[in-house]
């Protein structure tokens, strides 16, 4: 069993229950949830949309490998009402965001590193990002970024976003 670290966001219609079913579907279809944090409201990251996201991170246990898994997730999205203008993460595209029903991005794969045309593990940007590593920190604060070799919690404390990342449940 591979340990994987998973970000849900939404911004699009009714987020909780985008989130409620992703996170139904991620149990049944990939692999089982062994953790998951605190939902919290997130301002819109690299553009501006007055909609404000509800995000979550997950810790799954799965045996599906890291371009396998991605496919579920992609499918998930696409099931929930993702409609994405390129193919595989978009962890390459940069200035390309825009609201979004759902969005599940693979942030850690153990501690494996995956660069590909469709996936980059970690994700390339995470460090830089409050929204991913406040719930994040939530339930992996010791957990050491493989290519970084800092703590979740370090890194959190080091982040230049000093955007507002709230608590809702």
């Amino acid at each position: 069993m591979n340990e994987v670290f998973i970000l849900l966001g939404s911004n699009r219609g009714n987020r909780e229950g985008f989130l409620t079913g992703a996170l139904e579907m991620i149990s049944a279809e990939t692999g089982t949830i062994r953790n998951k944090s605190s939902v919290y409201e997130t301002q819109p990251w690299g553009f501006d949309d007055p909609v404000p996201f509800l995000n979550q991170a997950i810790e799954i246990s799965t045996e599906l490998n890291p371009s396998n898994l991605l496919e579920k997730l992609l499918e998930i999205e696409t099931r929930l009402g993702r409609i994405r203008p390129i193919k595989g993460c978009g962890c390459a595209v940069s200035g390309n965001y825009e609201g979004r029903t759902i969005d599940l991005d693979i942030l850690f794969y153990g501690h494996k590193l995956v660069f590909t045309d469709d996936l980059m593990i970690p994700h390339p940007r995470l460090h830089e990002r409050r929204f991913c590593l406040v719930p994040l920190d939530e339930i992996a604060p010791g957990f050491i970024h493989p290519l970084l070799k800092k703590t979740i919690s370090v890194l959190l404390h080091d982040c230049p976003d000093r955007s507002k990342v709230k608590k809702i449940k």
